[in-house]
């Protein structure tokens, strides 16, 4: 799952649960995360890729933010460019809209794509479990569809850049699975000033199940990282690691012929434990009935959003230009 700023140590010395080198939580509540990248500004021009960026606050109860970004060439022409709502990963408890991975990530996708990119910092587990940060990610998108009838409040870059017949979706790991859910609920609910999405696109999502599929193993699943770190973050979840916000192929899960979204992206990486259930997602997209038009892009030979943490190798930019490529 993508990489929050570690939490600096604490002198607590009781552990309630531990996941190596991942997070840590005290018996008197607090929480130390062990892994992520560093929290770094915004800038209003990056140096590599032109972009410009700026913090924004989307709601104060509860408190929800986001980093926008603005291409170059949106800030010298008039014409309107599609907007990319997108969710961070990090298993739900882990990473950062700001932080410096987030930061290289969304600049290199505004860049390539031409998009105005609006990345959610949404509530985290364990302090807010589910579906806290399914609720944070819906508000945002509403609140961007909000300025489709804003002509002189709200947000300039929305307001002055946004084309709000083309708004994405677009999310990582837990971010992808994020994804999925705000596709199904746009869906069944109205968006402001009858905004609809475009497309969606989940690269690696964290989507998994109480039986195996594939290559996953089938000895010791009740022991799996994916499912422990589930009960964690969403430990009132109904039906467990087949809720249907993890497990969008279970028995009881609504239709995907639902999905409030006209074409779908599933990106997949040979080596990742989650390949499977991307694929899996991929064929029940196409036999639902759903009328959008979904495709699969799988990257051999590599892990679990490798090209978030490796953006300059080849396979990475080859992710980079497929979504370009989507996001039109």
């Amino acid at each position: 799952m993508a990489s929050t700023t570690p939490t600096p140590p604490t002198t607590t010395t009781e552990i309630e649960i531990e996941f190596p080198n991942l997070i840590r939580v005290y018996k008197d509540g607090t929480v130390e995360r062990l892994y992520g990248s560093p929290i770094v500004p915004p800038s209003l021009h990056d140096s590599d890729t032109g972009v410009s960026s700026k913090d924004i606050v989307i709601s104060d109860h509860p408190s929800v933010s986001a980093r926008l970004y603005l291409p170059k060439s949106a800030q010298s022409e008039a014409r309107k460019i599609p907007i990319l709502v997108y969710f961070h990963g990090g298993a739900f408890c882990l990473e950062s809209a700001f932080s410096f991975i987030g930061q290289r990530y969304l600049n290199l996708i505004a860049s390539e794509a031409n998009v105005i990119a609006v990345s959610v910092e949404y509530r985290l587990a364990p302090e807010h479990h589910l579906p806290a940060a399914f609720e944070d990610c819906w508000e945002s998108l509403k609140w961007v569809s909000s300025h489709s009838a804003i002509t002189n409040a709200g947000e300039p870059w929305l307001a002055n850049h946004g084309d709000f017949n083309r708004i994405y979706l677009g999310g990582d790991s837990a971010g992808g699975t994020i994804v999925h859910n705000i596709a199904m609920r746009s869906g069944a609910e109205d968006l402001p000033g009858g905004v609809k999405l475009v497309g969606a696109f989940l690269s690696c999502p964290y989507f998994w199940g109480s039986k195996p599929i594939g290559s996953e193993p089938k000895e010791g699943r009740g022991e799996s990282l994916p499912l422990l770190l589930w009960n964690f973050v969403y430990p009132s979840a109904p039906g467990g690691i087949d809720n249907p916000a993890i497990n969008p192929t279970a028995d009881e899960a609504p239709s995907l012929a639902s999905m409030g979204c006209s074409k779908l992206l599933v990106c997949a990486c040979g080596r990742d434990q989650f390949r499977d259930r991307g694929v899996l997602y991929y064929e029940a997209a196409k036999k639902s009935g759903w009328k959008g038009k979904v495709e699969l892009f799988e990257v051999e030979g590599e892990e679990h959003c490798f090209h978030i943490l490796n953006p300059e190798t080849d396979n990475a930019k080859k992710v980079f230009n497929r979504l370009a490529s989507f996001l039109v």
